[in-house]
């Protein structure tokens, strides 16, 4: 079969049609890295660059993105058996005191059709708890989202955090969320900031590649 059904299928947001598109590639003998590259990342990359271009909007972003992760979760045993890696990985909240998530979410999604490994802490998440999960699982990106001015500082205290530990020099931080700017991101000395999910994880993409 060729891939470029199963991109199509994923860009279509059919979940159903990404599943199966991936069990018939996997029963085709394909390579599980193929199929991921070449299928579900690929459709992905498209649909940032139509995002970006104002071809598509939030809701169809979603509606792909989770026909990605249904094609994903398909992909994934074969994936782990073949001892195919992510890019990288990165640790994703809302800070502590917001509870939106929607822009997070899509974020996440957006970076997991990047190829890129997420935990996601969900809303509300404390300084500490940031720290701890990065630690743990060897992040190379945290990702704060802060949607109200009232919650922005506790992006600088949750950097801070890291900073007080001294292992801030570890991770690339990347912030975003409707109150932020690039100006902000300087002053709570925060690696990069993006405007949206697609360019979030366009960044991410490029700062793991680049780190290899």
């Amino acid at each position: 079969m060729e891939l470029r059904e199963l991109s199509l299928a994923v860009q279509k947001g059919s979940g159903k049609q990404s599943k199966q598109l991936v069990k018939e590639a996997l029963e085709q003998g394909l390579k599980p890295a193929d199929i991921l590259n070449n299928g579900l990342i690929a459709a992905m990359g498209e649909i940032g660059d139509k995002f970006k271009e104002g071809q598509i909007y939030v809701p169809e972003m979603l509606i792909a993105a989770k026909a990605m992760q249904a094609g994903l979760k398909v992909l994934a045993p074969s994936l782990k058996a073949e001892g195919v890696e992510p890019i990288g990985k990165a640790v994703i909240g809302t800070v502590k005191g917001d509870l939106h998530d929607i822009g997070k979410n899509l974020v996440k999604m957006m970076m997991d059709g990047a190829g890129i490994e997420m935990v996601d802490l969900g809303v509300d998440v404390p300084e500490e708890k940031f720290v701890e999960k990065a630690e743990e699982i060897g992040a190379d990106i945290v990702c704060l989202s802060a949607l109200l001015t009232t919650t922005m500082p506790a992006i600088e205290t949750t950097i801070k955090a890291f900073e007080d530990k001294g292992i801030k020099d570890k991770y690339i931080f990347m912030i975003g969320g409707a109150p932020v700017s690039e100006e902000y991101a300087k002053q709570v000395h925060a690696d990069y900031y993006t405007t949206d999910a697609a360019a979030a994880a366009d960044v991410a993409k490029k700062v793991l590649q680049e780190k290899k």
